[in-house]
C-alpha cells in the first residue's frame, strides 16, 4: 500500500485562488488568512498522514472487539486518539466559550477529508462528538452546557447519537423507546437502540449518548418524540465522574467495512438522562445533529475517493502490463492505456470538484453564523440547507463509485486483502446508507429544499452560478456548463407542484443532476483561476476540459429520465415484483 499523501497544494489553491478565504475572513471579521489556514491544514495532514493511515489497515483486519460488556478498539487506536486530543483537533471549530478554537469551519471540513482518507473508522470518534455537541449547543439548558460541553468540546469525552431502532429506522414515529421523568428533575430511560457508531469504547473518561425517547404523555408519531442526554458515567458525590449508569452494549454488529468502529446494540436500563430542549420537540434537536453528521458523512465519500485515487495512481505508474499505443514499447505502465486513465480521471473529476464545493459550502455556514448582515446569514443558512442532502447523497455515492474503479484499475489485485484497496469499497458502502439513505437525501432536496422560500432559495443558487458562468468569459467550458445548467433550471421548474409519486420517481436522477452542475460550476471557477502554466494549472485546466466534455454530459440523460415521469416506476403491481 502506499502512503497518503494530504492534498494541501489543492487546498492553498482553493483558499487563495478559487474560493476568495481572504476577502471572507475579512468580511467575517475572523483572524484567519490563507497562509495560516494552510499552516493548520499541514499540521493536521502530517497527523493523519504519519498516524492514522498505518493504523487503517492493521486496525480494519483486527476491529473492535466486546470483551467482558466493554468495547476494545484496535491496537493503537487509543494513543493516536489521545494524541489527537492533546494536540487540540476536536476543539478546532467549537465556540470558545466552551473551549473551542472558534476556527473556520472550512478548515474543520477538509480536516474531516483526510482523517476520512486516512482512517474512516477513527474519524466517526471526533465526528460524532461533534454533532453531539451542535445539538447541545443549540437546544440544551446553560446547566447542562455548562456540565457536559467543556469536555466534549476538548475530546476529554466523546458523543454517540442513539436513534434507530430495530423496528423504526428512517421512521422515527415509530420508535418505542421511553423516558420517565424522576423525582430530582432527572429522567429514567429505557429501551434498546442499533447501529450506534461509537457507543462504547476504551479512548475516553466518558461517552455521553444523544437519546430518543418518549415521555409518557407523548402524542403519537414523530409530535411525540424528546432529545435525552445520557452519560455512560454520572458525577458523583465528589464532582467525578465515576458512577456507572444503566446501560450497557448488548452487541457488536459484524458489519461489511469499518470493522475498527464500534457500531453497538445499546441497551438502556432505566438510565438516568436529561431532557434537551422542550419535551416532543426532540426531532428538532436530533436534525440540528443529523444535519451537521450529514455534511460531516458526505466528505467522508470525498476522503475515499481522494484516498482510493492516490492508490490507484500509484499501482499504475508502477504495473507493467500490455504495449504503448503506437505499438513500439512493451510492457508499459497501465497508465498509459486509455481506459485506465479514464477511470483515473472519473476519480479526479469528481474529487477536486467536489472538494471546492465542499469548501464553497463550508464558507456559507461560517456566513451563517458570522456575517453581520441578518438577511446575508439566512441567505446562507439557506445555501446550506439546500446543498446539505446534496454533499451527503452525491459525495458518497460518487466516492463509492470512486473506490470501485480505484478497485477496476488494480485488477485482479484489487480484490485481495493484500493491496488494501478493497477496503476502501467496504468502508465507503456504508456512508450512501447511515445519517439517512441517499434515497432519503434526495427526496429531502425534492420534497423540502427546493421549495424553500416559496423556491427563492434555489433560484437563487442557480442564478449565483449563472452569474460565475458569464463572468467566466472565454473559459471554454463555461458554454457546455451554461448548458446543463439550463437542463436544470427547466427539470427544476417543471417539478414544482408534483406529487408524492412523481417526486419520488425523479429524486434521484434529479440530486445527480443538480450535483453535476454544482460540479461543473466549480470546474468552470478553477479553470478560470487556473491561467499560469505551472503544472498545477495546466493539471486542472486539463482536468476541468475532460470533466465538461466526459462527465457531464450525463446531465442529458438524467434530465430525460426526470421528464419521463412516475408511470413506468409505478405501473408495474407490487404483486408483480
Amino acid at each position: 500500500m502506499f502512503d497518503y499523501v494530504p492534498p494541501i497544494e489543492d487546498y492553498r489553491f482553493l483558499l487563495s485562488q478559487v474560493l476568495g478565504f481572504d476577502e471572507a475572513m475579512e468580511e467575517l471579521s475572523i483572524e484567519v488568512d490563507a497562509n495560516l489556514a494552510v499552516t493548520v491544514l499541514e499540521e493536521a495532514g502530517r497527523l493523519c498522514a504519519e498516524r492514522l493511515h498505518p493504523l487503517n489497515r492493521p486496525g480494519d483486519e483486527q476491529g473492535s472487539t466486546l470483551v467482558n460488556g466493554a468495547v476494545q478498539t484496535p491496537d493503537g487506536f487509543a494513543e493516536a486518539y489521545r494524541e489527537f486530543v492533546a494536540a487540540g483537533w476536536p476543539a478546532m471549530s467549537a465556540k470558545p466559550e466552551y473551549g473551542g478554537q472558534g476556527l473556520p469551519f472550512i478548515l474543520q471540513l477538509w480536516l474531516d477529508e483526510m482523517i476520512s482518507a486516512a482512517n474512516l473508522s477513527f474519524g466517526l470518534f471526533p465526528g460524532l462528538t461533534r454533532g453531539a455537541c451542535e445539538a447541545v449547543m443549540a437546544h440544551a439548558s446553560a446547566e447542562l452546557k455548562d456540565m457536559w460541553l467543556p469536555r466534549l468540546v476538548s475530546g476529554e469525552w466523546t458523543g454517540a447519537m442513539a436513534l434507530t431502532e430495530s423496528g423504526a429506522g428512517t421512521d422515527l414515529a415509530l420508535l418505542k423507546t421511553k423516558a420517565v421523568p424522576n423525582a430530582d428533575g432527572s429522567y429514567a430511560v429505557t429501551g434498546t437502540k442499533i447501529f450506534i457508531s461509537s457507543g462504547d469504547h476504551d479512548l475516553a473518561g466518558n461517552i455521553v449518548h444523544l437519546v430518543l425517547a418518549r415521555l409518557p404523555d407523548a402524542p403519537e408519531g414523530v409530535k411525540g418524540i424528546s432529545l435525552f442526554l445520557v452519560p455512560k458515567y454520572l458525577p458523583d458525590a465528589d464532582g467525578g465522574f465515576t458512577v456507572r449508569n444503566g446501560m450497557s452494549v448488548g452487541a457488536l454488529e459484524k458489519k461489511m467495512g469499518i470493522h475498527a468502529q464500534p457500531t453497538c446494540v445499546m441497551n438502556y436500563d432505566g438510565a438516568t438522562g436529561w431532557l434537551v430542549g422542550e419535551p416532543h420537540r426532540g426531532l428538532a434537536a436530533m436534525f440540528t445533529m443529523m444535519n451537521a453528521e450529514r455534511l460531516m458523512v458526505g466528505i467522508q465519500g470525498l476522503g475515499i475517493a481522494g484516498a482510493a485515487y492516490q492508490q490507484a495512481v500509484g499501482y499504475a505508474r508502477e504495473r507493467l502490463q500490455g504495449r504503448s499505443s503506437d505499438g513500439s514499447r512493451g510492457p508499459v505502465p497501465i497508465i498509459e492505456h486509455a481506459d485506465v486513465r479514464r477511470m483515473l480521471l472519473n476519480i479526479r473529476g469528481f474529487v477536486e470538484a467536489g472538494r471546492a464545493l465542499a469548501g464553497w459550502t463550508a464558507l456559507q455556514l461560517d456566513r451563517s453564523h458570522s456575517h453581520p448582515d441578518a438577511g446575508e446569514r439566512a441567505k446562507a443558512d439557506a445555501f446550506v440547507a439546500l446543498l446539505t442532502p446534496v454533499v451527503k447523497a452525491s459525495f458518497t455515492d460518487l466516492g463509492f463509485e470512486s473506490a470501485v474503479q480505484a478497485q477496476q484499475v488494480f485488477g485482479g489485485h484489487g480484490y485481495i486483502r493484500e493491496s488494501g484497496v478493497e477496503q476502501y469499497v467496504r468502508d465507503a458502502r456504508i456512508a450512501q446508507i447511515y445519517e439517512g439513505t441517499n434515497g432519503v437525501q434526495a427526496m429531502d432536496l425534492v420534497g423540502r429544499k427546493l421549495p424553500l422560500a416559496g423556491g427563492a432559495t434555489v433560484e437563487a443558487f442557480l442564478a449565483l452560478i449563472a452569474a460565475d458562468l458569464d463572468a467566466a468569459g472565454d473559459i471554454a467550458i463555461a458554454g457546455k456548463v451554461r448548458d446543463a445548467l439550463s437542463l436544470l433550471e427547466r427539470t427544476t421548474m417543471a417539478l414544482r407542484g408534483k406529487g408524492t409519486d412523481a417526486v419520488g420517481a425523479a429524486a434521484v436522477d434529479y440530486l445527480r443532476l443538480f450535483s453535476l452542475v454544482a460540479y461543473g460550476w466549480m470546474w468552470v471557477r478553477m479553470a478560470a483561476a487556473a491561467a499560469g502554466d505551472t503544472p498545477q494549472h495546466s493539471a486542472k485546466r486539463a482536468v476541468a476540459d475532460y470533466f465538461v466534455e466526459r462527465m457531464l454530459p450525463q446531465a442529458h440523460a438524467l434530465a430525460a429520465s426526470v421528464a419521463a415521469g412516475e408511470e413506468t416506476i409505478m405501473a408495474l403491481p407490487a404483486d408483480s415484483f
